[in-house]
């Protein structure tokens, strides 16, 4: 399979620290409540359901969920070892 999928829920009023390596190469889903990104400056911005984002490479603190209810947001990274990947091998032709 040429992908790896991971929900990651974030309880009401929880706030996580942004690890960059966690969300590259990955897009991100939010499939249930709502999310705050807050950039190293500490402007917001919340995305609802349906959102589509990326998260890899962006100047961010923290991802806070405001909402009253759990936010769950699914994660589709491609497999490390597909024929896209930077670190499949190489072939000649």
């Amino acid at each position: 399979m040429g992908f790896q999928r991971r929900e990651v829920v974030l309880a009401c009023g929880e706030v996580r620290d942004y690890d960059a390596a966690a969300w590259h190469d990955t897009i991100v889903w939010v499939r249930d409540g709502e999310v705050e990104l807050e950039t190293i400056d500490g402007t917001g911005q919340r995305f609802g359901v349906g959102a589509v984002l990326c998260l890899a490479g962006l100047p961010l603190r923290v991802l806070r969920n405001p909402g009253p209810g759990a936010a769950t947001l699914v994660a589709i990274r491609r497999n490390q070892t597909d024929s896209f990947s930077a670190q499949a091998p190489s072939y000649s032709c």
